[in-house]
């Protein structure tokens, strides 16, 4: 636990350093010009797509007619674009945890590694390809577990439960590879992964959690629909701002806990060799030296 609160507050502090804010920009105006491109060209589209895909069900049209009746009368026209709003959630999320992967990650880990383990060695455990496969394969899971959860979500507990659990089990494995991938070897990170696999996870949870934060604009409903242009990038922010933050975290835990592994393994070796070296010292024969003959004659 001590491990943690401390590099909890050390990635808050760095979250402060010009660096990462700088670093910060980047991310936000490819993903702001992203978004607001896309709902420029498609979004008038996508409404009419689904809107006729929801009056085919009659169902639907049932229920939107018993709120309407209840004084919802603008049910059908909010309806279309909240939901596609939130079926770009997912999409957002994602992608902003890889851009801030790719283009962040790297630098701020370098930053920690300078100011605060300047000796650590790096191993070059890994490479950008391999970090990219292992990205896209956890991101991969994590929709396909997204998509299976989605039925649970009906049952009220469980949709503030599962989304930030499955978004926290893709930050650590996607933060932590990458917050390693530089300084350690590949045996070592697969050990500090075994060893602190629970730490690991918990940053993740937190992390997810953290990152609901922009539900909040999502929830303000209609308000949100026609405010959508400036509330989306606002959003966006809040993302790259969490996970940042989540990837010092995960910078200044992982390298403290590979330090800690080196230290560990160089005494254990020191502490075989010695035996081994006491044991040759032992066996080496014994040359007694030939003093000349004692003369007692006066």
């Amino acid at each position: 636990m001590t491990k943690l609160l401390d590099s909890f507050w050390r990635a808050a502090m760095y979250c402060l350093h010009p660096r990462v804010i700088a670093l910060s920009i980047l991310p936000l105006v490819i993903m702001a010009a992203l978004s607001l491109g896309l709902g420029y060209f498609f979004w008038e589209g996508a409404i009419a797509a689904v809107r006729g895909n929801l009056e085919s069900y009659e169902l639907v049209n049932t229920m939107a007619r018993w709120l309407e009746g209840l004084g919802w009368s603008n049910l059908r026209l909010v309806l279309a674009p909240v939901l596609l709003l939130f079926m770009a959630i997912p999409v957002i999320v994602i992608v902003s945890l890889l851009f801030v992967s790719f283009f962040m990650t790297p630098a701020m880990v370098a930053l920690v590694a300078e100011r605060r383990f300047p000796q650590l060695e790096r191993k070059k455990g890994g490479s950008v390809l391999a970090s990219l496969f292992w990205s896209l394969g956890s991101t991969l899971l994590a929709v396909v577990a997204l998509v299976l959860s989605i039925p649970l979500w009906l049952v009220p507990p469980l949709i503030l439960i599962l989304p930030p659990l499955i978004w926290g089990w893709l930050t650590y494995r996607v933060m932590s590879y990458d917050a390693m991938v530089d300084h350690a070897s590949s045996e070592e990170r697969r050990q500090i992964f075994k060893e602190h696999r629970a730490s690991l996870l918990g940053i993740g949870v937190v992390s997810g959690y953290l990152g609901a934060a922009p539900s909040l604009l999502w929830a303000s409903g209609a308000m949100f629909v026609a405010m959508a242009p400036i509330l989306v990038p606002v959003a966006i922010w809040i993302y790259t701002l969490v996970f940042a933050f989540s990837s010092l975290w995960f910078a200044h835990y992982t390298l403290a806990a590979l330090e800690q592994l080196r230290k560990k393994n160089n005494a254990l070796a020191l502490d075989l060799r010695t035996p081994d070296a006491i044991e040759n010292i032992a066996n080496q024969p014994v040359v007694v030296a030939e003093l000349p003959p004692l003369n007692l004659q006066p």
